[in-house]
């Protein structure tokens, strides 16, 4: 079946719906926002601390929040895309507001502000410790009301669509790639429906599925990045993955590990051994509030120095109520497992938490294939550079859905439906064996990238990773071609799409650089192994 759309959106976030909102307020086209799962199920929703805005004139402003993300992107970051989200947010707030999110204010209407690692002031808008899934409800129902949005929940892209499937030969050096929408798993029907679109928005988070342990969702497998890059269009920065410090220890929950908030530490929380000796003072001065990455290898360090299999949060200092009060959500999943965080040590480990690398795209949002935009965190706009500034990716996804938005509307009436494109060719069966198949090979994938390529890399570990992840993907075409495409053998294409590129982007980085750690090229003594 073929579909047109003006606005084709695939990802249902903070980015995919800021974007819809915008270009469907302006009557040019209908828009579809394809959602892999329900649109409450996207990564926005489990963001903890909050997004990060300069809104206090008294006492910040917007060259320290430049510089602060600067220094915590180990000064890789493109400087134009920092200041163009700095200088961008507190508008991109007002817009969130207006379609219904709310924050956390003070008594005198002023916001409620936190600090996190990494920030020089207090600028982290917040509601409780569940700010991502508020923005994600405010935006849900503001996209659900509006009469031009048609929502297509459990629909998965397959494929985006360019010349390639015209019959034209496109390579890595193809100068005039153009995307015309993409193919699109149907649920109902199980088939694969053609959607033409005038303008196509990847939108779809992060890749997080791809390790073994993660504070991202199942549905995190990377699959805007992998399509994107099947379709030749550049991507960057792919071994930069920060690995949240602060995951809750609790055997068995993994995919997703539940998080503990930068703000828990911001709020004054201390990082210490199980015995409740600190030992942060050995690795930066900023203490427990230093950079996540810093933060991450530290706790490493000490958990292999001790043979130990988690490091402990402490905020048994701070008061009960206040803290309770601050973090309900955090208190009340601790004590689920037995834990009372006003009289107890939290138990955290690091793990995967968020893509710094992704589509490579300009201040506008744009990729290099024509007519293809990518937003959010499947995006690289240059922001994090080497490490993400806590709090920074959802005011990015908001501020360049708007720049996404703006260029695409005022180029639509350039681009046209191609009528050529091919229905998809549906032919072959999947077996019940080849099911079991895909899903050891899913958890594969998850060991290779935690085990060697991780907080701590080296060549060694990396070529290791290269080898076994080559085996996997030629099993995994072979296997493609010859069944029917469904989400699960999608979905593992596109994760060992996504290891493959993590893992040859550090073996091409020939240094230890922000989130980007291996003991070939170290760059502090203390982190020598």
């Amino acid at each position: 079946m073929i579909r047109k759309y003006d606005f084709l959106v695939i990802g249902g976030g903070v980015a995919g719906m800021s974007y819809a909102l915008q270009v469907a307020a302006s009557g040019k086209g209908r828009v579809a926002l394809i959602c892999k799962t329900t649109l409450d199920e996207a990564n926005t929703a489990k963001a903890q601390g909050g997004i990060a805005s300069v809104t206090n004139l008294e006492v910040d402003n917007f060259e320290k929040h430049v510089k602060d993300t600067l220094i915590a992107g180990d000064y890789i970051s493109n400087e134009a895309a920092v200041r163009q989200v700095v200088e961008n947010a507190p508008e991109g707030i007002r817009r969130l507001v207006k379609w219904g999110v709310n924050f956390d204010r003070r008594d005198d209407g002023t916001f409620d502000l936190h600090r996190e690692g990494g920030h020089s002031e207090f600028r982290i808008l917040h509601h409780a410790d569940d700010t991502g899934f508020e923005i994600q409800r405010g935006l849900m129902e503001a996209v659900r009301q509006h009469p031009q949005i048609s929502v297509l929940e459990h629909h998965f892209a397959v494929e985006i669509i360019t010349q390639h499937h015209l019959g034209v030969e496109v390579t890595r050096r193809t100068p005039d790639i153009e995307c015309y929408g993409a193919y699109v798993l149907n649920p109902d029907t199980e088939k694969i429906d053609t959607y033409l679109s005038r303008v196509t928005v990847l939108a779809t988070g992060g890749c997080g599925a791809v390790y073994a342990t993660t504070t991202n969702p199942n549905i995190a497998t990377g699959d805007g990045i992998a399509m994107a890059y099947r379709a030749k269009a550049t991507v960057k920065d792919m071994e930069f993955i920060q690995f949240h410090p602060t995951a809750l220890y609790h055997q068995g929950e993994t995919h997703p590990a539940y998080l503990i908030t930068e703000a828990m530490r911001g709020y004054g929380g201390i990082l210490r051994l199980p015995n409740g000796e600190e030992f942060m003072h050995k690795y930066d001065e900023r203490l427990s509030l230093a950079p996540r990455d810093i933060v991450a290898r530290a706790i490493d360090k000490e958990m292999k120095i001790h043979g130990i299999d988690h490091v402990c949060l402490d905020v048994t200092h701070k008061d009960a109520e206040e803290t309770k009060r601050h973090f309900p959500n955090i208190y009340k999943k601790c004590l689920s497992i037995g834990i009372d965080i006003t009289k107890e040590y939290i138990p955290v480990v690091p793990c995967q938490h968020y893509l710094c690398g992704g589509i490579k795209v300009d201040l506008n949002a744009c990729s290099s294939i024509h007519r293809l935009y990518a937003i959010g965190e499947c995006s690289c706009t240059g922001l994090h550079g080497g490490n993400r500034l806590a709090s920074n990716s959802l005011i990015e996804a908001v501020v360049y859905a708007e720049k996404a938005a703006n260029h695409s509307l005022a180029h639509l009436d350039e681009y046209g439906f191609n009528d050529k494109v091919p229905e998809w060719n549906d032919e072959g069966t999947m077996t019940n064996e080849e099911k079991v198949l895909i899903a050891q090979d899913v958890r594969e994938v998850g060991q290779v990238m935690s085990t060697y390529v991780g907080i701590v890399r080296s060549d060694l570990r990396l070529h290791r990773a290269w080898v076994r992840l080559d085996i996997l993907f030629e099993e995994t075409e072979e296997l493609f071609k010859r069944v029917t495409a469904t989400r699960d053998i999608c979905e593992l294409r596109n994760m060992i799409n996504v290891g493959y590129l993590i893992t040859r982007q550090a073996l091409e980085r020939k240094e230890s650089r922000g989130l980007h750690f291996t003991l070939d090229y170290p760059k502090h003594a203390y982190d020598q192994e």
